[in-house]
């Protein structure tokens, strides 16, 4: 289906891709206090942050930024390596108070609206469901969103993005050491961030029931069965 967006609100903070490819979407939670301050942040050229989408509880969709251009969204963070993820990623961001101002489920209607974004923009660009992150996969030192009440598992079941973690111990799971190459190959940035905040923002997204475990059996078995879906995802 086609995404009604409203584009009276455009964002004068962008600049040029460079003619790099878009590989990635970065989903955010705005962390304020509603849409109205998000929005008029966002839009704010002192402020010299944006988005290419913003999306309201509601579903309404705002075009900020034209994906042609570079929007300011990711900061500071890396994936696979890629240290500029503004320059190959599309940036949507969702209306959510996040952990500072009361966190809370994203209504379904505001849900809908963000997996259409990501099908069209996935049609698009040719981006399959391995390419679909959250801001905290990036920047893990520094970030939450958008948080371990996103629901992933719908993303995953539209085949969207990589799902969760089923719940599996299989006998033959990762040792602790075998664990920092696996978030490395998933496309942490373990060497720059450290183990620990990779660790916490993997748990956040795909095991949010084992937050604060560490390694524990169930977390390393979590990254190995995650890894391997990461790894067929880019394999077809």
């Amino acid at each position: 289906m086609m995404i009604n967006i409203d584009p009276s609100r455009p964002s004068p903070n962008f600049d040029s891709r460079d003619d790099a490819s878009i590989s990635l979407i970065v989903l955010h939670y705005t962390g304020m206090k509603s849409g109205g301050d998000a929005l008029a942040r966002l839009t704010d050229p002192t402020a010299k942050v944006s988005a290419h989408y913003l999306v309201e509880e509601d579903g309404h969709v705002f075009g900020l930024v034209d994906e042609q251009h570079r929007a300011w969204h990711a900061g500071v963070g890396a994936w696979l390596g890629v240290t500029d993820v503004n320059r190959i990623s599309i940036g949507i961001e969702i209306v959510n108070p996040g952990h500072e101002w009361g966190y809370k489920e994203f209504p379904p209607p505001q849900v809908a609206a963000v997996m259409d974004i990501i099908r069209e923009a996935q049609q698009r660009c040719g981006i399959g469901p391995e390419g679909v992150i959250g801001h905290s996969d990036l920047a893990p030192h520094r970030k939450d969103d958008p948080g371990e009440l996103f629901p992933w598992g719908a993303l995953s079941d539209a085949g969207l993005a990589i799902g969760q973690w089923s719940g599996s111990v299989p006998d033959d799971i990762p040792s602790g050491e075998d664990v920092f190459g696996l978030l490395t190959e998933i496309g942490y940035g373990v060497d720059a961030f450290g183990i620990a905040s990779c660790l916490v923002a993997f748990q956040r997204r795909f095991c949010p029931q084992l937050l604060g475990q560490s390694f524990s059996p169930e977390t390393r078995a979590a990254v190995g069965e995650i890894a391997a879906r990461f790894r067929d995802a880019r394999c077809v």
